[in-house]
C-alpha cells in the first residue's frame, strides 16, 4: 500500500473520533482494536459512498477500477465496492484493490467472518439511493436490519461471542443506536432529501416536512421526536442484557455502545427534543456516567 493510499484510508478512519461512542477504545486488546477499526473503516467508507461524501478527486473510484468521473454515480460505486469486497473472501485471487478492504482481509480470515453482514451494509446504501421516505416504523426497522444490525453481529464475530440470544440483543441495541442517530440528524438528512421519521407517525403528530425544515422545532415536532426517542430507549433496554452476558473487556466495550446510546438520548432530551438547530451531542462526562450506570445494572 502506497503512502498516498494509506493516508487516504487514515482519513476515513479518523472519522471514528466523531461517533457517539468509542469505536475501538484504548482498553480493548490490540488484536480486537485492529479488527474493530477494520470493520469501522469498511462501514464508514460504504456510508460515504452512499452519502456522496467521498474525498474529492475521484481516488476511490480509481481504486475500485472505475473512471474518476464515476465517483458521482453512487450505484456504480456501490457495485464496484461489492465486487472488491468479494475479492476479500476469494482465497484464490490477488485480493481487493481498495486499501480499507485490504485491511479488512486479515480480520475476515482470522475471525472466520462471512460476507452477509458486509453485503447488508452495501444493500442499505443502495436502498438509500432508491428509498428516501419510510411509511411505517416496521419499514424503518427493516432498513435498520441492513444498515445497523450487521455491525453488532460483526463485533460478536470478532470477539468470538456469537449466539442466537446475543444476536437478538445486539440487534436491539444497534437498531436503537441507528434510530438515535436519525433523530440527531433530522435536519441534515432532510437536506439530503431523506426523512427517516415514519410517515404514519408524522401524520399522527401532524408534522410536515416543511416543519422539519424550520430553524427550530415547534411543539408537534418535539412531541414526535420524543415519541421516537422513547422507542429507541425501549430497544436499548431490550438489548442491554447483552452487556451482562459477557465478561472482561468485552463487557466494558458493549457498555460503551449502550452508554453512548443512552447519553445521546439524554442529549436529545436536554435539548427539549429540538433537533433542528443541529445534532444534540452528549458530553464525555455524560457518556462516562451512562457507561458506569450500565455496568452497575449489568454487573
Amino acid at each position: 500500500m502506497t503512502a498516498g493510499t494509506d493516508a487516504h484510508a487514515r482519513a476515513v478512519l479518523d472519522k471514528a473520533a466523531h461517533e457517539n461512542f468509542p469505536v475501538a477504545p484504548f482498553f480493548v486488546p490490540r488484536s480486537w482494536r485492529a479488527d474493530l477499526m477494520a470493520i469501522y473503516g469498511y462501514a464508514r467508507l460504504v456510508d460515504d459512498i452512499g452519502d456522496g461524501d467521498l474525498a474529492p478527486g475521484g481516488r476511490d473510484a480509481e481504486l475500485l477500477g472505475l473512471d474518476r468521473e464515476q465517483t458521482d454515480d453512487r450505484l456504480a460505486m456501490l457495485d464496484a465496492f461489492e465486487a472488491d469486497l468479494r475479492r476479500v473472501f476469494d482465497t484464490t485471487g490477488t485480493g481487493p484493490r481498495h486499501p480499507l478492504l485490504l485491511r479488512l482481509r486479515p480480520t475476515v480470515r482470522r475471525c472466520g467472518l462471512t460476507p452477509e453482514p458486509f453485503l447488508g451494509l452495501i444493500e442499505a446504501n443502495r436502498q438509500d439511493q432508491r428509498v428516501r421516505r419510510y411509511g411505517t416504523y416496521a419499514d424503518l426497522l427493516a432498513y435498520c436490519e441492513l444498515s445497523a444490525n450487521p455491525v453488532g453481529r460483526l463485533v460478536l464475530g470478532i470477539t468470538g461471542t456469537t449466539s442466537p440470544e446475543r444476536v437478538r440483543r445486539s440487534d436491539a441495541v444497534c437498531t436503537a443506536l441507528q434510530i438515535v442517530e436519525h433523530l440527531q440528524d433530522v435536519a441534515e438528512d432532510l437536506r439530503r432529501d431523506r426523512v427517516y421519521l415514519p410517515a404514519d407517525d408524522m401524520a399522527r403528530f401532524r408534522v410536515t416536512e416543511a416543519d422539519l425544515a424550520l430553524p427550530t422545532a415547534g411543539a408537534s415536532v418535539r412531541a414526535l421526536v420524543a415519541y421516537e426517542a422513547e422507542r429507541a430507549r425501549r430497544l436499548l433496554n431490550e438489548g442491554t442484557p447483552l452487556v451482562g452476558s459477557v465478561h472482561g473487556r468485552l463487557k466494558l466495550l458493549l457498555a460503551g455502545f449502550v452508554g453512548g446510546g443512552r447519553a445521546a438520548l439524554a442529549a436529545v432530551t436536554a435539548a427539549g427534543h429540538d433537533v433542528l438547530p443541529g445534532p444534540p451531542k452528549p458530553t464525555k462526562l455524560s457518556l462516562l456516567r451512562e457507561v458506569g450506570a450500565t455496568l452497575r445494572r449489568e454487573g
